[in-house]
């Protein structure tokens, strides 16, 4: 293991399943002491007694992105605790199956589920995380976003491909407006993932099929996989790259 990211302090919001797991556990196997933030806390315990079994730092709290004070205080208590963050894993997402359609049969509480959750959960993390990494003089925002938000690949998931593009103005002028602050934001992009986010997808082997079918791998990702792209944003090897959108699909993108 290279541990590039040794003493470094981390959170990772989402963290209790899938790419956030993923990237909460490879960010610890890398030298950094992580906050593992999920809204179901039992699923952040386990993510955290994993990464101290393995001899890792880690502190498991339950936060509801769409909450303001919630993530505040998540932000300040790990800030206080680990003496500071460098690193913020902007991650928490849902994808609403039976529910997310197309425009016209969309109604009103499933769209602003999706925005609240993807867009607005992902801005309040990068607001009180900038600010802790503005009194560390520096770090690394690393924001999950999604093919989804660049090319119309998800016929009918029209809240979440939104959302999802929403995510990306995001991430650029956040890398425009504190880039001489030291600070980095990216994006990486996963095509579809081995998750809870897709289980329903993956369990219908029709959907799954259809889904594949369009992958040039031919498969869907590993989260861990998509955790070594999130832990090279975050890691001072990726030091010249800020504003960059970082596709992690099987090729989806490129055809």
């Amino acid at each position: 293991m290279t541990q590039r990211l040794r003493g470094k302090r981390a959170i990772v919001t989402g963290a209790g399943a899938g790419i956030g797991r993923g990237a909460a556990i490879k960010l610890a196997e890398e030298g950094a002491s992580v906050g593992v933030l999920d809204v179901n806390l039992s699923a952040a315990e386990e993510a955290a007694a994993t990464i101290r079994s393995a001899g890792g730092n880690a502190v498991a709290l339950k936060v509801d992105v769409r909450s303001e004070k919630e993530v505040a205080d998540a932000v300040n208590q790990l800030e206080a605790r680990f003496g500071g963050l460098d690193t913020i894993i902007a991650n928490a997402g849902v994808m609403l199956f039976g529910r997310d359609t197309v425009a016209a049969e969309l109604d009103l509480d499933t769209w602003q589920q999706c925005m609240d959750v993807n867009l607005t959960g992902m801005f309040l993390t990068c607001k009180h995380g900038l600010r802790a990494l503005e009194r560390n003089k520096g770090g690394a925002v690393v924001i999950t976003a999604s093919p989804t938000g660049t090319l119309g690949c998800a016929p009918t998931f029209t809240a979440y491909s939104t959302s999802k593009a929403g995510t990306l103005g995001l991430m650029r002028i956040l890398a425009i407006d504190y880039v001489k602050k030291n600070i980095r934001v990216n994006a990486v992009l996963p095509g579809t993932t081995n998750s809870p986010l897709v289980a329903t997808l993956m369990e219908n082997p029709v959907m799954r099929a259809e889904f594949l079918a369009k992958i040039p791998m031919g498969r869907a990702a590993d989260a861990r996989e998509i955790a070594n792209v999130i832990s090279f944003l975050a890691s001072d090897e990726s030091s010249y790259v800020t504003g960059a959108a970082w596709f992690a699909d099987g090729g989806l993108s490129s055809i």
